[in-house]
């Protein structure tokens, strides 16, 4: 693989992955169209590594207060129900991190329920324009979402479990993880900001075990250089970064669906090409 290509998918990787145009749609199609061999495992690893970094870095801060937050549950489950739901009612960081694990659950049940078959789905070029339409429609929906919506304390279980069921049907290409997540969180009527904040910490243990079963997968795979590795790794983060900051604050402005029109072009687009 030359070191161009290694650069684009970095750059698609890092753009794609938070931007609500799904990452795994656009790599399936740039491949198609440009004739490029699928990345070498442990390139891929090494572009999810880089939007992985992405993410913990913008999020460091609310990372770590979650774990804290966290840790306060623990402590005070010995002292009984009434403890556990006292932090659960009062503490946010503590309810985030509870959040997150309970949005977890279900992902990680279609993710292993999914990843024997991911290879099939990713080879096929129609299957991600087709949820490339369906992304731009869910997107184009959040025009008619109300401006205020409740926040962290007023987040519920039931909220989690369907943001959480909603990531884990992400893997289809063509559907976008950040923006299917952030759209099921505003149609459930959370804030903005809180939906896209929930939508990202909650990626992170879906990417965490992602990448350790493609670890698992590489290990007898023949492996690219490490330069390569190193370039596709800095330019996914970098790009990531920049993307990442990018929706954050169109989400704040409640202009999620710009990104519905070109879902629909580009997938219109690929069934066309497919079909004509």
């Amino acid at each position: 693989m030359h070191w161009l290509e290694v650069v684009l998918l970095g750059v698609i990787q890092g753009l794609t992955e938070f931007l609500p145009v799904s990452s795994s749609g656009h790599l399936v199609l740039f491949q198609g169209l440009m004739g490029m061999e699928e990345p070498e495992l442990l390139l891929d690893i090494c572009l999810h590594v880089g939007t992985l970094a992405a993410v913990l870095w913008v999020f460091f801060a609310q990372i770590l207060e979650a774990a804290k937050g966290f840790f306060r549950f623990c402590a005070a489950a010995p002292k009984g129900k009434a403890a556990m739901a006292q932090v659960w009612t009062t503490d946010q960081d503590a309810r985030m991190a509870l959040l997150i694990i309970i949005g977890t659950i279900p992902t990680g049940f279609i993710g292993m329920g999914f990843h024997k078959i991911a290879d099939k789905l990713f080879a096929s070029p129609v299957l991600a324009g087709a949820m490339l339409l369906i992304t731009g429609a869910l997107l184009w929906a959040t025009r008619y979402v109300r401006a205020e919506g409740k926040l962290l304390p007023k987040m519920t279980w039931g909220n989690a479990l369907t943001v959480g069921t909603i990531q884990g049907l992400a893997i289809l290409p063509g559907i976008s993880r950040s923006g299917s997540t952030i759209c099921a969180a505003l149609f459930l009527g959370v804030d903005r900001e809180v939906a896209a904040r929930y939508s990202f910490l909650l990626s992170i243990p879906a990417i965490v075990a992602a990448l350790i079963l493609e670890v698992a997968d590489a290990s007898a795979a023949a492996h690219p250089p490490v330069s390569m590795l190193l370039l596709g790794g800095i330019v996914s983060a970098f790009t990531g970064l920049a993307a990442l900051k990018w929706l954050l604050a169109i989400v704040r402005k409640g202009s999620l669906w710009w990104f519905a029109p070109y879902c629909w072009l580009v997938g219109a687009t690929v069934l066309v090409a497919n079909f004509v």
